[in-house]
């Protein structure tokens, strides 16, 4: 659009409709002073010039001419980037600003001064190109920023070299891949109050989920200082995951992860203007204590969520935290441009075609796995001897690095975040991508064959040598209807979001121990008693819950929140938790276990499930199980949340279970609790009428009952082609408690592997009358097609 407007705009007076006048990012910022700003939404003032202004600048100083002759020679190939980036940028910082351009700029600073009741404020000079933070396109710092820029001369200078900033050789070769023409594009440059995060933290928000679309939360960086550090990558930043639709219920705090990051450093203020900012150590109490508290943690994420209705798509939103006043700002708002651009319905998976053991782990980026040899580069003066389709390893990265990520096969950095430059590139380029490894430049040598696996959820692996992988293209959309409720089982948070697309009504089955395993690695009563455990488990002990008041709040904490991401992807459907059932050689294998757990020799028949709760041996353990499922339900607000109990013998051990659980403020039928037992063992088959007024529902464990009917050792290679559920003697046993489960009025489904790897035993379920099957999300696609043909065939 032609702008007509004046030099200079208040943000107040502009809105999204401006773009063409004053760039994405300063009608954004506008947008949300005028929109939002009585929601509670709060912007640092500032105000904005036009692109008017910009083309004024350009005609006044009559360099139009000789700029486009530089970018066509560049264009014939007859001189490099480097060169004609610079001679551009040359021309415009020897330029001048108009006079009345100047005049205004110095009389909105003025004002701004009594705005903030400050002499000389200090403020943020931010460049926001006519073309930049559109739909499909980031523009992700191909410009510069100017931070603690005071006084109308160190102004008027960061004005002129924000208008050079729109020729660096990283904004011109971004355009050119991008298809804009580099003239028809104009820079309005954003005057914002400083917020001084230097003395507190900032960060970056993103309303979806960036590694798999899922669009139910907001997932919030954080690192201490200036926000550079977070987007740069230079820094771990802490990672918070809100859930969105809980948001709104009163009381919740749905907040279902927190990650305490390293932060080794931060970036502050130095004296004087312009780019003038260092890195600085972090402080060691600070290293280890999160940047935002729980209260600010949901501030952030209610303003996420307006932020993101407001302007009806996912949006990625900076932050920062003013370390004088206590307050939180927002001070930057563009649409997220990889997973709200890509299909809601067909999406693809990457599975490694064996077991390996990673040499690294990191953050995972893009979901897919990339092999090829490893190109060591530590600064951005080693790039011209990087190889096309390499496996880029290195510190961190910036805009500068863009043009070789393009090139890239894949890409594995020593720090950065979720949210840091690395990431956010390698997203929209679809270059997988480990982030924040630690120390992958010292680890890995140069041209070593390597792979990389984003394939596991948001932990992402390296493995030594080229391992092969198969991809397979999965359509959700193509899936037929079924009367029986088909659920998934998902094994590890981590691997939560992977399968939200899928349309399934629930999770059949979360397995505790796998959190417990993968998250916590503690045994809980070695959390619980560390004074009991050897002096070595101590100490790792001690490093794993440094973060926390001590082992129990550590338990808690982790485990409430392995559940409840576990219960979000098919929020409000029902999420069927099992209660902890490692058995005692299992359990002695986690940090400080072997000091709590006998000896058995025939552990699978043993010391496990719902014998364990009530024992003094780990009554205290099972104690705080239930403490982290009554919070997920009724602090975080995931009441879709049902408790199972599983290997559960007799009757009277269920009475035994039910009552502790009471004790511990889980109260069947308070709250609109469901408690469930799995039905495993032939005793509850026999006895389904008396465990059924005992429970809610029933979820066949084909595994176990399959094992214990046919007195088959289902981990004994010996016996494995004797291990099937199909044998008549389990269908019969599995028959039957359909029926009387039916018959007392509750629910009954199935959560073992049978159901995932037969369709004909998917089949003879359907035909049962079962009422759910819950199926592996990598089996999915095929059995729910099984299910629908069985449908159709039994009327």
């Amino acid at each position: 659009m032609t702008c007509t407007m004046p030099s200079i705009l208040w943000f107040e007076q502009i809105g999204m409709g401006d773009v063409g006048c004053v760039g994405g990012k300063n009608a954004s910022l506008g947008e949300m002073v005028c929109k939002l700003g009585e929601s509670g939404v709060r912007v640092p003032a500032g105000f904005a010039t036009t692109s008017a202004a910009y083309r004024d600048f350009i005609a006044e100083n009559a360099i139009e001419t000789p700029m486009q002759e530089r970018i066509r020679l560049y264009q014939a190939g007859r001189i490099p980037l480097e060169q004609a980036g610079a001679e551009i940028r040359d021309l415009i910082l020897s330029a001048h600003l108009p006079d009345n351009f100047a005049r205004d700029i110095r009389a909105a600073y003025d004002q701004l001064e009594e705005r903030a009741k400050a002499k000389n404020p200090d403020v943020a000079v931010r460049s926001s190109a006519t073309a930049e933070d559109l739909p499909d396109a980031s523009f992700a710092g191909q410009q510069e920023t100017f931070l603690n820029i005071r006084g109308h001369r160190a102004l008027l200078e960061a004005c002129l070299s924000c208008f050079a900033s729109l020729f660096t050789d990283r904004a011109i070769s971004y355009r050119e891949a991008k298809g804009f023409d580099h003239f028809s594009v104009a820079l309005s440059i954003g005057i914002q109050q400083m917020v001084r995060s230097d003395l507190a933290g900032s960060g970056v928000i993103f309303t979806i989920d960036t590694e798999t679309g899922f669009p139910h939360v907001a997932v919030i960086s954080a690192a201490w200082g200036l926000g550079e550090t977070v987007v740069q990558g230079s820094v771990d930043p802490d990672k918070y995951v809100v859930f969105k639709p809980l948001l709104a219920t009163p009381g919740t705090c749905p907040i279902i992860e927190k990650t305490c990051g390293e932060k080794a450093v931060r970036m502050i203020y130095a004296d004087g203007g312009g780019k003038s900012t260092r890195i600085v150590a972090t402080r060691l109490s600070q290293r280890g204590k999160f940047v935002l508290d729980d209260a600010e943690i949901v501030e952030l994420g209610r303003w996420a969520v307006l932020v993101e209705k407001h302007y009806g798509r996912p949006m990625d939103l900076e932050w920062a935290k003013d370390g004088q006043s206590g307050l939180i700002y927002l001070v930057q708002a563009r649409p997220e441009t990889v997973q709200s651009g890509r299909s809601g319905a067909a999406f693809r998976t990457y599975r490694l075609k064996a077991k390996a053991q990673p040499i690294l782990s990191g953050a995972a980026v893009g979901g897919a796995i990339a092999a090829g040899k490893a190109c060591v580069l530590r600064n951005a003066g080693d790039m011209a001897r990087f190889p096309d389709g390499a496996i880029l390893v290195t510190g961190n990265t910036d805009p500068d690095w863009v043009p070789l990520m393009r090139r890239a096969g894949g890409i594995v950095t020593d720090h950065g975040g979720s949210t840091s430059h690395a990431a956010i590139v390698s997203r929209e380029l679809g270059v997988p991508a480990v982030i924040g490894t630690g120390h992958a430049t010292a680890l890995l040598r140069e041209g070593q064959p390597i792979t990389l696996s984003c394939a596991g959820g948001e932990q992402g692996f390296v493995y030594d040598g080229l391992l092969d992988y198969e991809s397979e293209e999965i359509d959700p959309g193509s899936f037929p209807a079924t009367r029986t409720q088909v659920m998934v089982n998902i094994a590890e948070p981590a691997s939560a979001f992977q399968w939200w697309r899928l349309p399934a009504k629930g999770v059949g089955l979360a397995r505790m121990e796998f959190i417990i395993n993968t998250l916590i690695k503690a045994h809980p009563m070695a959390l619980l008693h560390p004074e009991r455990v050897a002096e070595a488990d101590r100490r790792k002990i001690a490093d794993l819950i440094k973060d926390h008041a001590d082992g129990a709040d550590y338990f808690v904490d982790l485990l409430s929140r392995g559940i409840a991401r576990l219960a979000a992807p098919y929020y409000p459907h029902p999420a069927i938790v099992r209660l902890s059932d490692f058995k005692t050689n299992e359990y002695a294998h986690l940090i400080g276990g072997s000091g709590f757990e006998p000896h058995e020799e025939n552990p699978m028949l043993g010391f496990r499930g719902a014998s364990r709760y009530y024992d003094e041996r780990y009554r205290e353990g099972f104690s705080a199980e239930c403490q982290a499922l009554k919070r997920v339900r009724e602090v975080m607000g995931f009441a879709n949340v049902i408790i199972m109990v599983p290997f559960c013998r007799t009757p009277a051990e269920a009475d035994r279970v039910l009552a502790i659980m009471a004790q511990n403020g889980l109260r069947r039928g308070e709250h609109a609790l469901q408690i469930y037992m799995m039905c495993e063992i032939p005793s509850n088959v026999v006895l389904a009428q008396e465990f059924a007024k005992r429970f809610d529902g029933f979820s066949i464990g084909s595994n176990d009952l399959t094992q214990l009917v046919l007195g088959v050792d289902r981990d004994s290679e010996f016996l494995a082609t004797l291990f099937d559920e199909r044998e008549e003697a389990v269908k019969i046993m599995i028959g039957d408690v359909i029926a009387k489960a039916h018959a007392a009025g509750i629910r009954i489904g199935i959560c073992g592997q049978g159901p995932s790897d037969h369709p004909d035993f998917a089949e003879f379920l359907v035909h049962q009358g079962i009422d759910s099957i819950s199926l592996n999300p990598d089996s999915f696609a095929k059995a729910i097609k099984s299910i629908a043909e069985a449908e159709v065939a039994g009327g």
